[in-house]
């Protein structure tokens, strides 16, 4: 149970506090509701490039990370296809600090030529050597293409592309700033070691006078039901042949997304699941074996992904891994393997209620989803799920014309 008291600020601000006494740490968490998913087709990349940019100077401090490390502070943050969100941890006594830091970014960055080329540079050689130069690093930027024809999805959190990074201009930059990184379009959550109504006075202080901006109006193109089967096969200097598979799955606020996400795991979740011991072990057709989903807000892919083993054919790996599926679709999942499934889930879920910081990021992520209580109710939406419900999941999502398979071969 993760309890919380929420406040807005005239300016649109929505603020969540968590008080946490068993710690002498604050953590401050903003969640800005923009993510690549947000972006121009034609200039993609930005969410990301953003993030950098964050720490590059804002129109007060020019150093963002000194002032921090001399109060004992630790800070980062993520881009994901729909949210970008920062933290920092320090100690609860100097949570002020990291007030005076995130307001003034929030109110306004540097903006200067020299720092757009620093990250525009830092943003390249992340493309090039996590995307371009790493063994299967580019599946994503052929897989989201290959799956997604209309939405925005279609595109990784890295762009389309170094070009689009690389002609990012200063103007470009600065719309996207005054378009998404304002009040009304943040979520700030303070966890801790704190009092709500000494955090209520330092936001107030430190934020309130930020204009509040016009929160975005989201209008994405939705991505129409997939009606037949895609298929890519590319050729790389890789060591090992590889399989992905890709299904269009419900989106993160559907019902029916507790019995998905619980099917990844019976599939995938520890050496008892069910491609490990069948496909990995006992028939030992592949050397590694994964399915997993990509978690998003709107409707996302459940992937299975994997190596065939030396003298295995494509063929024969892509045939195994659907009678799997099958029996998934065609066979109730017993009780036993659904509790155990479960069971792992639920300690994961009290696991994550221990650390200060998932608190703060979960709490901010559910109120952007609608409402932060959602958070407590959490486990037991994934406890009520059936096993008839499981291979309804199955059924809808393990269908031939669902699936968008990319095959990654070895040259010879």
């Amino acid at each position: 149970m993760v309890s919380f008291e929420r406040f807005t600020l005239a300016n649109g601000l929505q603020v969540l506090v968590h008080e946490d006494f068993t710690t002498p740490m604050a953590v401050l968490n903003v969640l800005y509701d923009v993510g690549a998913r947000d972006e121009n087709p034609n200039q993609t990349g930005f969410a990301h490039l953003f993030e950098h940019l964050m720490f590059g100077g804002s129109v007060n401090i020019p150093s963002y990370d000194e002032p921090l490390q001399r109060v004992g502070g630790e800070n980062n943050a993520f881009t994901s296809n729909d949210i970008t969100n920062y933290y920092i941890t320090l100690p609860a006594v100097n949570l002020e600090t990291a007030c005076w830091l995130e307001s003034d970014r929030m109110l306004s960055l540097a903006f200067s030529e020299k720092s757009l080329e620093v990250q525009k540079n830092v943003v390249c050689e992340e493309f090039k050597q996590r995307y371009l130069n790493q063994p299967y690093g580019d599946v994503w930027l052929k897989m989201r293409p290959l799956a997604y024809e209309k939405h925005p999805y279609q595109w990784a959190t890295i762009g389309k592309n170094l070009t689009q990074i690389e002609e990012a201009k200063m103007e470009d930059v600065k719309a996207f700033f005054n378009q998404f990184y304002v009040p009304s379009n943040a979520i700030l959550v303070v966890a801790g070691a704190v009092k709500t109504a000494e955090v209520k006075k330092m936001v107030e202080q430190w934020f309130g006078s930020i204009p509040s901006g016009v929160k975005p109006v989201r209008n994405l193109p939705q991505e129409p039901a997939q009606l037949q089967e895609k298929r890519q096969t590319v050729e790389a200097n890789v060591p090992l042949n590889a399989l992905y598979m890709a299904f269009h799955m419900p989106a993160r606020q559907d019902a029916s997304y507790y019995a998905a996400d619980l099917l990844s795991d019976i599939l995938s979740r520890g050496n008892s699941s069910r491609l490990y011991r069948s496909l990995l072990k006992e028939q030992q057709l592949f050397s590694d074996i994964n399915a997993y989903h990509l978690g998003s807000i709107d409707p996302g892919l459940f992937i299975v992904e994997g190596k065939p083993a030396p003298g295995v054919s494509m063929e024969a790996a892509e045939q195994a891994i659907w009678q799997e599926l099958d029996r998934l679709k065609n066979e109730t999942v017993v009780e036993k393997e659904l509790t155990k499934v479960k069971n792992k889930l639920e300690s994961t879920m009290e696991f994550g209620e221990m650390s200060l910081l998932d608190k703060a990021m979960n709490l901010a992520y559910f109120e952007l989803l609608g409402n932060a209580e959602d958070l407590n109710h959490e486990t037991g939406k994934y406890m009520a799920v059936t096993a008839q419900e499981i291979q309804e999941q199955a059924q809808q999502i393990f269908r031939k014309e669902n699936a968008s398979i990319l095959s990654y071969l070895a040259k010879n």
